[in-house]
Order: structure tokens, then sequence, then C-alpha cells
């Protein structure tokens, strides 16, 4: 079975003027050569810091932004060369989640009118909006008693749900979610992420997930993409990807996830200095200016994104980089001696 979508060396680099008609003087590499599939029903999370570029690709896959280079193929059919008017009949299976519920709500519509707008936009559930209306907001659990209200009336997690709802009331197959628990609070983040899978399940949905909070992506992922500096350094399924990553940032990243369970401990990893300007990004490997692992191949030579073990992994030294335990096998051992301690103490 071919992907639903497949992301083939995408591009795209913002230029910069010294003022709006002047000459380009540099361009921001935002994005540079990304490559990913995604199959229906599966979630594929972009994870990294902030201003590696994820929310860009989200853009680009969904064509709100022109891309530099590359192409996005949507069921077969790339979605760069598309004519508008052909374009705007495949919108109906690319939807979006934004990050502020408030903000990507229109203060002056109520929830009735919110989700009758993409309805007659695209001419669906004529004579019977109200009806359709209601239907969504169930289907999200909220009550149609709610239709009348306008989205100040909302709690946050409420209103993200009226987000997804509006999603869903065209029927898409794809959904791009930019970071769409990251301004709620932790008790209402499960919630939504609850919601979403259950969707998933129900619907078929496909998920672009875009997060920087990897405890949420554990949760909600199928297969991950760690980016860094507008490219992909590791790629993986998410039960391969967390157990044993292979490139120094993901370990990185991992190291930093808090531990619930008292007495358990990680050995956090450190980076070293920050991101570098993506105007000007270094040589060679983009992560080498803070890679406690750099040597001079690294400065030299870009490392390509290579299948290794299940991983793609864009790293010349990988094998010498994994420990015999590694970040979260560390977290195993403490973990066994915790449990140890506690059968010895009767618990």
């Amino acid at each position: 079975m071919s992907a639903l979508l497949r992301v083939e060396n995408l591009v795209k680099h913002f230029p910069i003027r010294r003022h709006l008609f002047g000459r380009q003087t540099a361009v921001v590499h935002a994005v540079d050569g990304l490559n990913f599939e995604l199959d229906a029903g599966d979630t594929m999370a972009l994870v990294g810091e902030s201003g590696c570029g994820k929310s860009t690709v989200g853009r680009l896959v969904l064509r709100l932004l022109d891309a530099t280079a590359g192409k996005v193929w949507f069921d077969g059919e790339d979605l760069m060369t598309l004519a508008p008017e052909r374009m705007r009949a495949r919108r109906r299976e690319l939807q979006m989640i934004f990050q502020d519920p408030y903000s990507s709500l229109n203060p002056r519509m109520t929830v009735e009118q919110t989700l009758a707008e993409p309805l007659a936009l695209h001419g669906l559930a004529r004579g019977r909006e109200r009806e359709r209306a209601a239907e969504l907001l169930n289907l999200v659990g909220l009550a149609p008693q709610y239709l009348q209200r306008y989205p100040h009336e909302f709690s946050g997690g409420q209103r993200q749900r009226i987000g997804i709802a509006r999603a869903l009331a065209v029927e898409p197959r794809l959904i791009v979610c930019d970071e769409p628990v990251s301004a709620l609070d932790v008790s209402i983040q499960a919630q939504v992420v609850n919601l979403l899978q259950d969707l998933q399940r129900r619907l078929g949905l496909a998920y672009v997930f875009i997060a920087h909070d990897l405890a949420v992506v554990k949760h909600i992922a199928t297969h991950v993409a760690v980016m860094y500096l507008g490219q992909i350094v590791e790629y993986a399924d998410k039960r391969s990807l967390f157990a044993a990553p292979r490139h120094p940032y993901t370990q990185a990243l991992l190291s930093a996830i808090p531990i619930a369970e008292p007495g358990l401990k990680r050995e956090q990893i450190l980076l070293q200095g920050d991101v570098p300007n993506p105007i000007d990004p270094p040589s060679g490997c983009r992560f080498r200016t803070r890679c406690p692992y750099a040597r001079e191949r690294c400065a030299q030579e870009v490392p390509e994104l290579r299948a290794i073990e299940g991983h793609s992994v864009a790293c010349h030294y990988w094998q010498e980089i994994m420990a015999p335990q590694g970040v979260v096998e560390r977290v195993v051992v403490n973990e066994r001696l915790v449990r140890l301690q506690s059968a010895f103490r009767g618990g």
C-alpha cells in the first residue's frame, strides 16, 4: 500500500531584504531537504527545539506556504503543482489544528457560525448546517447547547475541542496538529490527546503532530522525526526511537524528559551553546557546534540520513556514540533498583 503522504527533498528558504523592494541580501534556511512518508491512520511526530522548522513543514505540507523546492505527494498527487481550483478541492482532505485555540477562533462568531463556515465554503450539509454543527460538537465531547456561545465563554480545553470540530467539519483524511496542546494545562493536555487518538481510530485519520514535548509524542506518535536546524537528524518508529536513540541530539532531548515516579533518576545530557543562526548554518553537520562528539570530518562532510538498524540517522559516528547502556536503558536499570529496594523493605 502506497503512503498517503510522501515528502521529497522539501526546501523552504525565506529571503531577507534590506527593505520591502530591495535586493535579497541573505536567506533563512528554514527547511533543507526533508524526506518522510505517512500512512493512513498513522501519526508522524515532528520534534525539536523552537526554530528548527517544524511549523514551517506543517504549513508547506498544507501548501499554506509555497516551497522553494521539493515535492509533497498526497494520495499520489503532487500538491505543489496543483492549479488553485484543484488545490481548493484537495483542502477538504487537508486540515490544521492550531497551537492557540483562542486566537484561531473568530471572537465575533458563535460556535455554530464557526462550524458552518467550512461547510458553506465546500458546499457541504446544505440545509442541515445546524444539525451537522451539533453532530461535530458531540463528536468532540461538547453539548449541542453550546452552539450559540462565543469563544470567550469557553475554557482553553473547550476552545481547542471546537478547533478540532472545525477541522473535522469537512471530513479530512490528514490533519496537521501544530503543537495543539502546548497552550493547555497538563491535565487538559491528556484529555485532548486522548480525544485525538479516539478520533483517529474512529475516522481513520492521519496526523502530522508537531511538538516539543516528547512525553506527549511518546503517547500519540507511531513514528518520530527529530529535526535540528531545518533537517531531520533521526527518524524511526516510536518504540525504537525511545528505546535506543542513535543520534546525540535525540539522546539529549530524551534525557530531558521528566520522570514522574519517585526514586527514578535520569542522567541528563546538557547541550552547550545556542542553536546556530539559520541564516548562516554551520558547514558539514549542523549539530557539530553543540555536539560533544564532533570531529574534523563533521565540519567538512554533511552526514547522510542513512537507514541503520530500523532507524534513519544523520551522524558519522553513531556507532561509537552508542554506549552499552543508552539514555533509556539507564532509566530501566534505576527502575529495577527501586523495585529491588522496595522488595527488601517488604513493599
